[in-house]
This record gives C-alpha cells, structure tokens and sequence, in this order.
C-alpha cells in the first residue's frame, strides 16, 4: 500500500517541481525584460501586428502567391543584413554593403553573359570579389586607424563608379542562367521535399533543446522547464508546418503552362545560413570572441584574443556576404545594371538588423535578427505596395519604425545599466 502511495506520488511532486520551474523561467524573463533585455521582443510584436493590419486592409496579402513574394522579396536585404550584424556587433558600421552587393552582381553577370563562364564559376569570382573587398575595408580600419564610417562611405562612393565602368556606363546586362536564375527567381522545391525538411527541422530543433537542457542538467546548472521547450517546439512546428502548407498550394495562374507550387528555393538558402551563422556565433570561439570585442576591446586584448584579426574578419564575412545578397538580386531581377545594390538596398538592410533586436552600440545581437528584421521589412514594404502608397510613404514609416527601434535599443541599455545588467 505504501509503495502505491508512493510511486503515486513521485508524477505528482515531478509536476509540482516542474510547474515551480514554469514560474521562475517567467519570473526571470519578466525581470530580463524590465532591465531592458527585450532582444528581438519589440520586432515580433510588430511584425504580428503588421501582418495584421494589412491582412485586414488588404486581404490579398495573405494569399498564397504574396506570401511566396514576401520570401523573395526580401531576400537579397535579409542576405545582406546578417553579414552587417556581424560588423554592427563589434560597433562598426558598413554603408558600402549595398554597392559592393552590386559591384559582385556585375563581376557575376560579365564573366556569365559576356564570356561565357559556368554558373559556378562566375558564383566564385563574385564571392571572391566580396571577400578581397572586405578584406581591403577591415584592414583599413583595423590596422591603419581609421574610422568605419569613412572607409566604407568612401567605397560607397567609389563603388559606384565601379559598378558603371564593370557594366560598361549604364548597359543592362541579362542573366539567364537556368541554375543562377533557380536561386530567388524560378527555384521551388518538390512538395515532399518541402514537407521532409519540415520534419527534420522540427526534430533537429527538438533534438537541440533536449541536448542542451541535459548538458546543462548534468553540470547543476539552472535549465528551462520541459514546458518551456515544448512550447518552443510545438509554436515552431505550427508556424513553419502553416508556411509549408501555403507555400505548397498552387499559386500560378495557369498551372497547366508553369506550375507556381512549392516552396521556394530562396527560403532553404536564407534558413542554412541562419543555422551557421547561427551556430558560428553562439556555439564557438570565434563567435565568443566577437562578442567580447563588442563588448569591451581593451578587455578582449588583455584576454589574449587577436582583436585586429577579428575586426577585420567581420568585415570579410559582411562582405562576403553582401557578394552572395548580389547573387540573389541578379536571380530575382534577371539581370544586373549599375543601380542594383543601390537605392533602399543599404538602408534596408541595416534597418532590418536593427529592427531585428541588433544593438548600433555592439556587444548585442544575433543572426534571426535579420531573418526577423527582413521580414519586418518586406511586410512594410509589400503592405504598403497593395494599398498604392507611394515610395515616399513607404521610406517615411520604415524611417520611423528604424527610429523606433533604435530609441527601444537605447532605452534598453540605459535601463540595463541602471539595473546593472550592461
């Protein structure tokens, strides 16, 4: 009888401890909140509000075809804002992000059209292109002295003229390439293909939480409740299973002629990067050790870690970075000439990264911040398109929005330092 009692018991002092641990794991993030570690918080909330609104205005903004076009749409800027996050980490800045994603969409389009080039070819030259410029600004900045803000606003300028004399003073130069064209333009995955790395997905993330929480578990550590995990889990099986499901339904007009169905190839490309990136900055050294040259480089030096290399390594992976947003612009536009990676296309991007939770102070940030921040864009800039408002409406509210989010990210860190927490 007693064993029964007890073996009764143990589920119920196992949900007591783990309803116990609900409420801390809240009482926590509640308190992290209050001292201004919102991180990517106040992006979620107006994303879900704006999604919102312009479904309400707009009902065709959820359908299955503008929902594909918002992946697409953004994709380029999404690109290139995570390159930028890891220069925005160390406090830098890069205004030539947009024009260098230009000057490597050219290098690709001349050496694929004009001579001739394989795909993959002319895909290298163009990141080479990116990773030599970025290698170029960081030293300057690194180890000549000077400030970010004028190396890359000279190559702002600079690049530019590139771009006119790589594109031969303004001619329009097609990219028709079947592959090159498959990146962001014409690219959809098989429907089973689409829902098997759903489930992978689903289950690496699952795996990942439960590999976390043991390690931290087996070392006495304070870990999330089983609740907290599966709520992530589960809230990510329904948004990514509700995505899979629109993006496998039929979206062309004539299906007969060119099926529409499935999801696009951009949207496996962004999320692989999202994971390595991801993991590079969270789970190794090198990612721990950007973080500390943002947060403090005297200290960082003192720690032993080479800050030099890593100031300029930044500036080679946002470059790089920004060659591959070129790629993907040239894909969707099916074509190159001297304005693309020009206009809105630097503004964008560094607002996404901000929008997305990336602090303009450095030390605080990380790679969904551009995959959140992108979005938030292109959801402006998409709403604002199907209820006919002008270019300078749309440029106005994301001008005031970037400015939102930079007031929270200042607000934040004064009320973190004034708690003790920055």
């Amino acid at each position: 009888m007693s064993d029964t009692i007890t073996s009764a018991a143990v589920p119920a002092a196992d949900a007591q401890a783990e309803g116990a641990g609900l409420g801390a794991y809240a009482g926590r993030y509640i308190a992290r909140v209050r001292g201004g570690e919102m991180g990517a918080l106040p992006a979620l909330i107006g994303l879900v509000g704006l999604v919102i609104f312009f479904s309400a205005v707009r009902p065709r903004f959820l359908t299955a075809l503008n929902f594909a076009n918002l992946f697409q749409q953004g994709a380029a800027v999404t690109v290139i804002a995570m390159g930028l996050i890891f220069v925005l980490l160390l406090g830098e800045i890069d205004l030539s992000a947009g024009y260098t994603s230009g000057v490597c969409a050219a290098i690709l389009a001349v050496l694929l059209t004009n001579h001739g080039w394989p795909w993959y070819l002319s895909i290298l030259a163009a990141i080479v292109t990116g990773v030599i410029i970025g290698t170029t600004l960081g030293s300057l900045v690194a180890l000549v002295g000077i400030p970010s803000f004028v190396v890359t606003l000279a190559a702002f300028l600079a690049f530019q003229g590139v771009s006119l004399v790589i594109v031969s003073n303004g001619k329009n130069i097609t990219v028709d390439d079947p592959t090159i064209l498959r990146i962001d333009s014409s690219g959809k995955l098989p429907v089973a293909v689409g829902w098997a790395l759903f489930a992978i997905t689903v289950l690496a993330y699952l795996g990942v939480q439960l590999l976390q929480r043991g390690r931290r578990v087996s070392k006495g550590l304070s870990s999330d409740p089983i609740t907290v995990i599966a709520f992530r889990v589960v809230g990510l099986a329904v948004i990514l299973g509700a995505a899979v499901y629109v993006l496998n339904l039929e979206r062309s007009l004539n299906p007969a002629f060119r099926s529409q169905k499935g999801v696009p190839v951009i949207v496996l490309i962004i999320g692989i990067l999202l994971v390595v990136w991801s993991f590079i900055l969270g789970r190794t050294a090198y990612g721990r050790h950007i973080y500390a040259v943002g947060g403090n480089r005297e200290a960082a030096r003192r720690a032993g870690i080479n800050v030099n290399a890593i100031r300029i390594s930044v500036f080679v992976i946002c470059s790089g970075m920004a060659a591959l947003g070129g790629i993907i612009a040239a894909s969707r536009a099916n074509s190159v000439d001297p304005n693309t990676g020009g206009s809105n296309v630097l503004l964008y991007a560094v607002g996404a990264a901000v929008i997305g939770g990336t602090s303009l102070f450095g030390g605080k940030g990380r790679i969904r911040d551009a995959v959140l921040g992108g979005a938030v864009v292109a959801v402006i800039d998409n709403g604002m398109g199907l209820m006919g408002l002008s270019s300078g409406a749309k440029f106005i509210f994301t001008g005031l929005v970037l400015l939102a989010a930079a007031g929270i990210d200042a607000l934040s860190r004064r009320r973190a330092a004034a708690a003790g927490l920055g």
